[in-house]
């Protein structure tokens, strides 16, 4: 395709790439990068530390995390600040790719540049009146699931995460320890991880941060069973977190919600460790059962499914994950999209 003219819009509340664990933020950089190597001319509004090969357009120094700053994920003065930037210089672009739905959706239902929106965040019946009112921008899901039962919305397609995970490490064998990464809540199931390595008496190693709202839960159901055998380590960085999957017996994902995309599914299996995960939202879309995992219905499938997963290929996890959700299969997914909205314009 003809090279574009293309604003990326991230979120700001983490630095793009993030310093620790943000996933819309490593695809974001990803996808961004993978642009501008194809010829694209790519401006990338986001953090001012933010890592990128594109024009970086910037109205805050740092993640707002980072500069504790209220109300992080909503209507702050900052995010206002972001997508007013952005919104203003719409004339420069022949598309906007924005990633702040939708919270942006006022501002891209108004602008004159075709906007193409990815939902990061899950549907549900409040926001979708939000996106059925204003139906202008393109609406791109994450996975099939993300927009099964939301059909009245003005959506354009599905393209799946892709990260560079080839150089990710990977160990044939593994050593005798379970692995959750994953926010310490109630919706990732973290206490459901725990049932599972109580049962079979194996280590659990929990890698992950305990945010304001979850601290309640954390103290109800997770810091009681805390032990030499059942280990909080907190948040992990990209080589400590691919260092503790490539080793790990398997990957728990205990979800308790319809995830739309879970990214350290496919994280995790490009490290070679097999992923048994709770069959919600996308989950069989990214895990081939029993041959890269376990999809299983409930805790009891769970305990039995760790306990067969001897049969699962390591090699065939990497495999799976290498051939279906790189970079390049994402970036291609966007592009043809790009071209269908700019030859519509």
């Amino acid at each position: 395709m003809r090279p574009l003219r293309i604003a990326q819009l991230a979120p700001i509340v983490e630095r793009v790439p993030p310093k620790m664990y943000g996933g819309t933020e490593r695809v974001v950089h990803a996808l961004t990068d993978e642009l501008v190597r194809r010829g694209h001319e790519v401006t990338l509004f986001a953090t001012g530390d933010s890592q990128t090969s594109a024009r970086l357009s910037s109205v805050y120094p740092r993640g707002l995390r980072e500069g504790k700053v209220r109300d992080l994920y909503g209507s702050n003065e900052y995010t206002l600040l972001h997508l007013g930037e952005a919104y203003s210089r719409q004339k420069e672009f022949d598309i906007i790719h924005d990633h702040l739905a939708p919270l942006s959706l006022p501002a891209a239902n108004l602008a004159e540049t075709p906007v193409v929106m990815t939902m990061h965040g899950a549907f549900n019946t409040v926001n979708k009146r939000l996106f059925q009112a204003m139906r202008k921008p393109h609406i791109v899901s994450i996975s099939k699931a993300q927009v099964h039962g939301f059909g009245d919305l003005n959506h354009i397609g599905t393209v799946y995460h892709g990260l560079p995970l080839e150089g990710s490490p990977f160990h044939e064998t593994a050593e005798e320890y379970l692995l959750f990464v994953a926010r310490i809540s109630m919706q990732k199931g973290t206490h459901i991880a725990i049932q599972v390595a109580q049962e079979l008496d194996m280590p659990l190693i929990l890698a992950g941060k305990v945010d304001a709202q979850d601290r309640p839960y954390f103290k109800e159901y997770v810091e009681p069973h805390l032990s030499e055998k059942i280990r909080l380590i907190g948040e992990v960085g990209d080589e400590e977190r691919n260092e503790l999957m490539s080793r790990a017996r398997c990957f728990l994902h205990p979800v308790t919600w319809r995830e739309p995309f879970g990214l350290a599914i496919i994280e995790a299996m490009a490290c070679g460790c097999p992923v048994v995960a709770i069959n919600l939202g996308s989950i069989p879309e990214l895990i081939i059962d029993g041959t890269t995992g376990f999809v299983v219905s409930d805790t009891e499938e769970m305990i039995e499914a760790v306990e067969r997963i001897g049969e699962i290929s390591r090699a065939a996890c990497r495999t799976h994950v290498l051939s279906r959700f790189s970079v390049a299969q994402m970036a291609d997914g966007y592009e043809k999209i790009f071209a269908q909205v700019v030859e519509e314009k």
